[in-house]
């Protein structure tokens, strides 16, 4: 059985509070982000201090670890006094602030080492309120929802209204032929609209729209 990505998009129309917490789920991501990547800022720079001073290398201070596995795990240590606030969101949120950061620093890592082709990759930078709002879900109540062709479930979210009908990735999903995995939303800062990943077959679609959902599926 031969797996293919395709992308479904819809726009969303969501209620007023649940662009609020789209928007507050996109504003969790990019917290994570920035707390992990602040840690792993402090962390490099102490080390390159200590060894101005010629201090060992098994003197220094102990290196952090940047998989997506180890800043979930010291983010779960950490975020009550971190983020008190935390709960507000899915903690899919979270992790997947953190899961983009473990992307941006391998790739930076083996950018320097030579290991990852093309141009050199600066050290990632922080985001900012001007970057595009997204999250990434994963597992919890993602889908479509049973009662009509208009709306799809996202956790936390709840149902949301899409503009367009879901029928087509629908009819998939009950013919046992796509299995929805993850969704990826994005935010409009103005209107508020999302973009998500399930898993279907079919050729990859265009996902550069921002207004729009994109979804991927497995056949």
């Amino acid at each position: 059985m031969s797996t293919v990505l395709q992308a479904y998009r819809f726009a969303l129309d969501p209620t007023p509070q649940q662009q609020a917490d789209l928007r507050s789920h996109c504003g969790g991501q990019r917290y994570a982000y920035n707390w992990g990547l602040a840690r792993i800022k402090a962390n490099l720079d102490q080390r390159a201090a200590e060894k101005t001073y010629d201090i060992p290398d098994d003197q220094l201070t102990k290196a952090l670890r940047w998989s997506a596995y180890s800043m979930r795990k010291d983010w779960n240590q950490a975020k009550d006094v971190a983020a008190p606030w935390w709960n507000e969101n899915s903690k899919e949120a979270y992790s997947s602030g953190l899961a983009n950061l473990a992307t941006a620093l391998t790739n930076w890592q083996h950018s320097r080492t030579g290991e990852r082709r093309g141009r050199k990759l600066n050290f990632p930078t922080f985001k900012n309120k001007r970057s595009t709002p997204s999250c990434h879900f994963t597992t919890g109540a993602i889908g479509l929802a049973d009662s009509d062709r208009r709306h799809v479930k996202l956790p936390r979210i709840g149902t949301v209204r899409t503009h367009e009908s879901t029928r087509q990735l629908a009819r998939h999903v009950e013919r046992g032929t796509a299995r929805i995995r993850s969704a990826t939303v994005s935010t409009d800062p103005a209107v508020g609209s999302a973009r998500s990943r399930w898993r279907s077959p079919g050729p990859t679609q265009n996902l550069h729209n921002p207004t729009r959902w994109s979804v991927s599926t497995l056949e």
